[in-house]
């Protein structure tokens, strides 16, 4: 049942040489700060805490 959101949390890191790198990008915004990632959609992204939206120059 739960199988959906362990493989998106899964997909914002690889394990590397030095250990765990991180993929994903954080939200800028101090009330959210490191640990809140920005969800990635087609022609932006955005945080779904705060609102904090940037859209992609494409």
């Amino acid at each position: 049942m739960g199988d959906k959101w362990q493989k998106a949390k899964v997909s914002k890191f690889v394990v590397g040489e030095n250990g765990l790198e991180i993929k994903g990008e954080y939200c800028p915004e101090p009330q959210c700060g490191p640990g809140i990632f920005l969800a990635v959609h087609g022609n932006r992204k955005s945080c779904g805490r705060c609102g904090y939206t940037v859209k992609n120059d494409e």
